[in-house]
């Protein structure tokens, strides 16, 4: 392990990926404490630490507690995954958007563009209702405005919408920064990080919690197994593969015969990876936000409460959105018609299975079944802790879908080191017969 850290910094192009990346992320943790002009940091604490709305916990877990702090980071990464969603599901709806998805790099560009310019629609919208609901904040104690008064009204509607807007189009750059020059997905290192940035804060609250005598030490240990175990399944299930056994028949090129191989297709049991769970999470936070708009309502108070973590309906949807965008997302990034093409033209063919059109049937079948226990363990992992906690009527900051999202991405980044160290012969981090994919 110590050798493969040792390799990482021998080789200058992966050096400089991880030290660019570690300079975004330090960008993105300092946008992330400064406040949005004209608020009362005092006031707002002061409300969110007495106030038992749980409505945006989730939301401010992924943006690694700024929302809380109302920065101008506070709307985080999460507009560009619903503006994301919204250009995939389009792609499903109408012609135009379902050809650009087939048309290779350039109509991945005029996609990104698109999503860029659905990402500033959205955050312009979310930013006027935070700053409505910004402004509808005073503190428990002393009635006074979470915003100074003399910003109150249309100004600091304004300059909040300008303010958080900016801040999600520039957490949007800095993730396309890493994506290109880093090392790692950008997008998803931002929401690891928001979520890791917590995790100090967590642990010194169970010491103290211990300390206090208000937790015991029990329990305490059986959240930490029940965490250790659920990384373990994580790491297990992220990893497991089924092996498509591929054969090519022997080429003569010149006057030389080369002989046929046998390979592998591996198909993942996980191959959508975090992405179904990021997907799902920002849009269950869309009702609980909208409710949290209108303080006054009481209908809107009852409607955000349905969507409340922990819930029946809010588990129950956040499980069927999960395995929608499992099958939604593995379908746009794996096309069986594509693979059988590229088997058929190089020569390759699947043991007792016609090249071409059977090929694709064969490969759509077995990535279907696949992909059913790949999408039910990931709402497994998503709920499960949450209704445990529950059950046992405490608070913990680590749950399922932290855990996933972590563990993933960690991987996801590792992997990618491993084949900058691999394709420069140097050992990585995975040596052989270690996270092997198990056989499905």
């Amino acid at each position: 392990m110590l050798d493969a850290f040792r390799n990482i910094f021998r080789v200058p192009e992966l050096r400089k990926r991880i030290g660019f990346t570690i300079f975004i992320i330090f960008i993105y943790r300092i946008g992330g404490h400064i406040p949005t002009p004209g608020i009362n940091p005092r006031v707002l604490g002061e409300f969110f630490a007495q106030s038992q709305n749980t409505l945006f916990g989730l939301y401010d877990m992924f943006v690694g507690g700024a929302f809380k702090k109302a920065t101008i980071f506070a709307m985080g990464i999460m507009p560009y995954i619903s503006a994301s969603i919204i250009i995939q599901l389009l792609g499903s709806v109408f012609p135009y958007f379902h050809k650009l998805q087939r048309e290779g790099a350039e109509g991945r560009k005029k996609i990104t563009q698109y999503t860029r310019y659905g990402t500033i629609l959205l955050s312009l919208v979310n930013a006027i209702g935070v700053s409505i609901f910004l402004q509808s904040i005073t503190s428990p104690s002393t009635g006074v405005h979470a915003v100074i008064p003399s910003m109150l009204g249309f100004k600091f509607t304004v300059v909040t919408a300008i303010s958080l807007t900016t801040g999600t189009v520039f957490i949007m750059w800095l993730g396309e920064q890493i994506t290109n020059r880093g090392i790692g997905n950008g997008i998803s290192l931002i929401i690891f990080i928001g979520i890791v940035a917590q995790l100090p804060d967590a642990v010194f609250a169970e010491i103290s919690q211990l300390r206090a005598g208000t937790r015991h030490p029990f329990i305490e240990v059986l959240l930490l197994g029940i965490i250790l175990a659920m990384t373990a399944f994580i790491v297990m299930m992220t990893q497991a593969t089924r092996r498509i056994p591929i054969q090519t028949p022997k080429k003569v090129v010149g006057t030389k015969m080369y002989a046929g191989q046998n390979t592998v297709l591996p198909l993942r049991l996980s191959m959508a990876g975090v992405i179904p769970i990021i997907f799902a999470s920002s849009l269950m936070t869309l009702p609980s936000m909208v409710a949290g708009f209108f303080p006054q309502s009481v209908l809107m108070e009852d409607f955000g409460r349905l969507f409340r973590p922990g819930g029946v309906v809010y588990s129950a949807l956040y499980a069927l959105f999960i395995i929608f965008f499992t099958y939604f997302y593995t379908a746009i990034i794996f096309n069986p018609l594509d693979i059988a093409d590229n088997l058929k033209r190089s020569g390759g063919f699947i043991p007792g299975i016609r090249p071409g059109r059977k090929t694709a049937e064969f490969l759509d079948n077995v990535l279907t079944r696949i992909t059913l226990p790949g999408s039910v363990f990931l709402a497994f992992i998503a709920i499960v802790p949450f209704l445990m906690v529950g059950a046992m009527n405490i608070s913990f900051f680590f749950g399922g879908t932290s855990v996933l999202i972590v563990v993933g991405v960690a991987l996801d980044t590792l992997q990618q080191i491993e084949s900058h160290l691999q394709t420069r012969n140097y050992e990585g981090f995975m040596k052989k017969g270690r996270l092997r994919g198990r056989r499905y």
